[in-house]
């Protein structure tokens, strides 16, 4: 492979500014802000978020997934639990959210500790999906090596004869999990690259569990 050279791939960011003024105390808050914008301006897939565990051996692992609910309790997004990334929470449950929306120049870092939702949770959202999302969340082996795309539709029409005349079952390695932040960055590009960063740490004893705020250098 010859040398490719990405020196001159950049940008200025020109979008908007991020003053602490206008910086809500709550950081739930100021992530459902800057989502609600992100979809006002029709971003495309405005949801999507950076997943980032770490395996036993201290290697991290990234993946895209989709955000499917938030409140004050955290950051929802389903997937296997026997999967790469449900083993690698199953061993350390510390990870990463990262949200990244090029066209506003922002980004939303989320960091803290992940649980599984309840089964109710899991089979409630699984019933909503689309049918064929839910007959290739019950015959995928996810993470795992298979022989060949063949494999994958095989699988899959083997479900779709298994509930041809009934509802799909929820797989009991299919389900939730909840990010419980402890630390938000809110990030917004500016000129010259001196970008606007805006940090969230929870305290961490039980007397205080406000969140302070801090302005980082870029």
């Amino acid at each position: 492979m010859s040398n490719r050279d990405y020196h001159q791939e950049r940008r200025e960011y020109q979008y908007t500014e991020l003053t602490r003024d206008e910086l809500s105390s709550d950081p739930f808050l100021q992530f459902s802000k800057w989502m609600d914008q992100a979809i006002e301006n029709k971003i495309i897939d405005p949801t999507a978020m950076s997943v980032s565990t770490v395996d036993l051996s201290g290697q991290p692992h990234s993946r895209i997934v989709l955000l499917k609910e938030s409140d004050s309790n955290g950051f929802v997004f389903y997937t296997h639990y026997d999967s790469d990334k449900g083993q690698q929470i199953a061993d350390n449950a510390n990870a990463a959210l990262l949200f990244y929306w090029p066209q506003l120049d922002r980004q939303i870092r989320i960091e803290g500790q992940l649980e599984k939702t309840s089964k109710q949770q899991s089979e409630n959202y699984f019933h909503s999906r689309p049918r064929e999302s839910q007959l290739a969340a019950a015959s995928s082996v996810q993470s795992r090596v298979v022989p060949g795309r063949k494999t994958l539709n095989q699988n899959f029409a083997l479900k779709e004869q298994i509930f041809e005349h009934t509802d799909v079952e929820c797989p009991e390695h299919w389900g939730g999990y909840i990010l419980k932040p402890n630390r938000f960055e809110f990030w917004q590009g500016r000129p010259n690259r001196l970008h606007d960063r805006f940090v969230f740490t929870k305290g961490t004893s039980k007397n205080n569990q406000a969140w302070s705020i801090d302005r980082l250098a870029p």
